[in-house]
């Protein structure tokens, strides 16, 4: 679960570079939102299953 997270992270980086390098300053903004955002989901739904193990677990 975490290297999806890192993933996400690293492919936004490389994409938000080579926008930057091609001179499309608000394309590559928006990438990084756009990953950052996706990186959010991702770690939200890792915490709702973890809550929900922790609550199996104590039967709550």
């Amino acid at each position: 679960m975490l290297f999806k997270v890192a993933g996400v992270g690293l492919l936004a980086a490389v994409i938000v570079q080579l926008l930057k390098q091609n001179g499309r300053e608000e394309v590559a903004t928006v990438a990084a939102i756009v990953g950052l955002l996706i990186a959010t989901a991702l770690m939200i739904s890792m915490l709702s299953d973890l809550l929900e193990t922790i609550r199996g677990m104590f039967s709550l």
